[in-house]
Formats: C-alpha cells, sequence, structure tokens
C-alpha cells in the first residue's frame, strides 16, 4: 500500500461517516436552529455589520467544506452505479453477488473493477459481433 493509499482511505472514510452524518433530519433542525438563533440575536446586536459577518462566514465555511464531502460522495457513488450496472449487463453468465455493496468500497478498489468490466464488455461485444457475422452467414 502505498502513502498515498492511506490518505486517501482515510478521507474516503470521514467523507462516507459525515456525508451520511449530515443528510440526517437532526443535522437540518440544528442548522435551522443555529440561524433561528442568530436572526432572534439581532436586534440584541443591533442588526451589525458584524452580526450579519457571522452569519455570512460561517454559512461560507461551511458550504465550501461540504462541497469536498459531497463530490467525493457522489464520485464514489457513480462509479459503484457504473460497476453495478456492468454486473447486470454481465449477469446472464452469472452474476458476482461480492458487487452489492461495492460503494463501501475504496476508490482504488471502484476503478480496478471499472477496467476490469470494461475489458470484459469490450471482449463480450467482440464475441457477440463475431457470432452474429457467423449466424448470417449461414442463415444466407
Amino acid at each position: 500500500m502505498k502513502p498515498s493509499d492511506k490518505t486517501t482511505d482515510w478521507f474516503d472514510n470521514f467523507a462516507r461517516r459525515a456525508s451520511l452524518f449530515c443528510g440526517k433530519p437532526v443535522v437540518f433542525l440544528l442548522a435551522v436552529a443555529i440561524v433561528v438563533i442568530w436572526a432572534v440575536t439581532g436586534p440584541l446586536f443591533g442588526f451589525s455589520d458584524t452580526w450579519q459577518l457571522v452569519i455570512n462566514t460561517g454559512t461560507t465555511i461551511v458550504t465550501f467544506l461540504m462541497v469536498f464531502l459531497i463530490q467525493n460522495t457522489q464520485n464514489r457513488d457513480t462509479m459503484a452505479v457504473q460497476v453495478k450496472l456492468s454486473e447486470l449487463i454481465i449477469a446472464a453468465e452469472g452474476a458476482q453477488n461480492h458487487l452489492a455493496n461495492c460503494e463501501e468500497m475504496t476508490e482504488d478498489e471502484l476503478e480496478r473493477l471499472h477496467a476490469q468490466y470494461r475489458g470484459y464488455t469490450e471482449t463480450l461485444s467482440s464475441e457477440r459481433e463475431r457470432r452474429a457475422k457467423h449466424q448470417h452467414k449461414r442463415a444466407g
């Protein structure tokens, strides 16, 4: 395992857990509560520039960090969906059930599977074309 793999694995695990946590209703309610508390304290701070800067800075930082978490999760999920679709297409010759949870794999593992299935697809396409030409010759 390369040293960068440990960093990637750590971030993948962190991003997965953080996105699962942030998608819960309680986190949304907490965010709403923070905004309500901020709005209620407006008169207390005279709706000052500093008061406005607090919410603007907070929301900007949270948004900035969430973009990276969301993108990481979306990239992994998209690749996992592609691998699962490849498995369904090839399933006529026997499905590999271990792929049912492939969204839990690391990005490197998903990329290897993706390349493997791309190779399977190319092989099957060539074989089908060969069979179709052979059947067309026999029929004609």
